[in-house]
């Protein structure tokens, strides 16, 4: 089976010796969940680092999380994204949630396998959640239209990043369906964060780009976020949508990493 933390250095080179340990734990503990119970797919394992921990990293390609800032990762599973954005942003608060009780464990398991300080995980339904956060992630959790109403009260009204304050999605599979009830959506190409020549991330649909500090209108329900494709000796869609101010009507100030 491949165990390729390479990748994860080639984007992220400024890791320190710590997190590299804690990146490199991760193959070998989900490795010997996975031979207890289906934490991730068997066959899926050959591309761990590049489906599950870069994917997951691919929110910190558009944001920053300030230090002290809290997120809440809703339907975690087995621990994605909210375990390799720990282990990247040591000085935040992640709170891990989940309904099923034997994910939860697997997450328990990895956070004390790994001494991550900075993650809480409970077995709970999101709509049960009552704590404000600054951010909500999720990855391939739901439709955002069931999604948006379990989460758009535990968003913090005072934002401190340069991204408003909201929720950002990870998803896979053709979102056009789905985006039907957000036409304002603008998505962004993950080639522009991640090398595409090597056949990881590739462009399959048009791109609406944002550059640094422009500001626009974003009405409740509408998203910016990542758009691409990921691949690991396969074909797999991997992409991100950032939905902001699921609240309000809000002036949003997006940033990115244009050069």
């Amino acid at each position: 089976m491949k165990k390729n933390i390479d990748i994860i250095l080639k984007y992220f080179p400024d890791a320190s010796p710590i997190q590299v340990k804690q990146f490199d734990l991760l193959y070998s503990i989900y490795l010997e969940w996975n031979s207890k119970i289906n934490v991730i797919s068997r066959k899926d394992m050959d591309c761990f680092y590049e489906h599950h921990v870069l994917h997951s990293l691919g929110i910190a390609k558009i944001l920053k999380f300030q230090s002290q800032a809290t997120v809440l990762d809703v339907g975690t599973g087995g621990g994605f994204p909210g375990i390799p954005l720990a282990i990247l942003f040591p000085e935040v608060q992640f709170e891990l949630i989940d309904s099923i009780r034997k994910k939860i464990k697997v997450v328990r398991s990895v956070v004390a396998f790994l001494e991550l300080k900075n993650i809480t995980a409970d077995q709970i339904n999101a709509d049960q959640y009552l704590k404000k956060v600054d951010f909500v992630v999720s990855r391939a959790v739901t439709q955002m239209d069931n999604f948006i109403p379990w989460i758009k009260n535990n968003i913090k009204s005072k934002s401190e990043h340069k991204l408003k304050n909201g929720a950002l999605f990870l998803k896979g599979g053709d979102l056009t369906k789905e985006l039907k009830n957000f036409p304002n959506a603008s998505q962004f190409d993950l080639e522009k964060y991640f090398e595409v020549s090597g056949g990881l991330f590739s462009r399959n649909k048009s791109i609406v780009k944002a550059v640094d500090g422009i500001s626009f209108d974003i009405p409740f329900g509408s998203s910016l976020g990542l758009v691409g494709q990921s691949g690991c000796g396969k074909t797999t869609t991997a992409r991100a949508l950032s939905l902001l101010d699921p609240k309000t009507n809000g002036h949003i100030n997006f940033f990115n990493e244009e050069t």
